[in-house]
């Protein structure tokens, strides 16, 4: 991602000034976001099936008016699984975006603003972390500590935290750097409020739009070790778990698999539209 200048200000969003009305892929993507927060939410709101509730009678039972995803091998409605699986798939995303962003926030600003001994030790720990494909260091933290959604949350935070504290190591060092923060300094501005006024504020800048495009990569990194067993087990109607469920069935009932990929699919791209266009406006702001 093209980090901020050197002089950028602290970053706040508008509706306004994303004109999500006259910007149609923003707003299938808010549209999105929103129905799947709704789905985490208040589930009951969008669908009253129980999403463990089995019929046997009903076992594979394509699209229809009573079952609008139809139904899994069980007889579940997949639609009603869909929805309540939404809770599961975005608290494990944005769990995972929180502990990367608390704990990559915390050495972002160490690094950045402690002697250059510290900061060289902090860099390279984070190096060494980096040095793992994220969903490689995760599944490795997973197989230590076993599956559930509490371990993957923090597996997958810890996978991710080098891209933040990178990011804010960098805002911090250019934020220091500039002019108007020299200026305040020469000023006679104290250090603690010239950390706490003008660097913090501008050096977490970035912060919104990095957490939205890499909540997206927190889910998909999420159904991706649900899939093979790593993540909420079964019967809990997780998306990856689903996708994991629907393998044997795919030639006779299409539809166990597609619905709740095209759920995983468009809340990934919808988060990811946001964050870009979100990335497009901070740039144009602070270019």
């Amino acid at each position: 991602m093209t980090t901020a200048a050197a002089t950028a200000r602290p970053f706040h969003l508008h509706v306004n000034h994303l004109r999500i009305w006259q910007d149609i892929p923003v707003t299938l993507s808010l549209a999105v976001i929103t129905i799947a927060i709704v789905a985490a939410l208040v589930p009951q709101v969008l669908t009253s099936i129980d999403p463990l509730s089995a019929d046997p009678l009903s076992s594979l039972q394509a699209p229809s008016a009573a079952h609008p995803a139809g139904t899994d091998a069980l007889g579940r409605d997949l639609f009603s699984r869909i929805i309540h699986g939404a809770r599961y798939s975005l608290s494990i995303g944005v769990g995972a975006t929180v502990v990367a962003l608390s704990v990559g926030i915390v050495l972002g600003l160490v690094s950045g603003l402690a002697p250059r001994w510290l900061d060289s030790l902090v860099s390279r720990v984070v190096d060494v972390v980096a040095s793992f494909p994220e969903l490689l260091l995760a599944l490795v933290l997973i197989a230590f500590t076993g599956p559930g959604i509490g371990n993957l949350v923090v597996a997958l935070g810890i996978a991710g935290i080098p891209k933040y504290a990178r990011l804010i190591r960098i805002q911090v060092r250019q934020t220091s750097q500039s002019g108007y923060v020299e200026q305040a300094r020469t000023f006679g501005l104290g250090h603690g409020l010239l950390i706490l006024r003008h660097v913090v504020p501008n050096a977490l800048g970035a912060i919104p739009v990095v957490a939205t495009i890499g909540l997206g990569g927190a889910i998909i990194g999420a159904a991706s070790l649900s899939f093979i067993g790593m993540g909420p087990q079964p019967p809990t109607p997780e998306w990856g778990s689903m996708l994991a469920e629907s393998r044997s069935y795919l030639r006779v009932a299409w539809w166990v698999g597609v619905f709740p990929g095209l759920a995983l699919v468009a809340t990934i791209v919808s988060s990811t539209v946001l964050g870009r266009r979100l990335q497009a406006h901070y740039e144009r702001r602070n270019g």
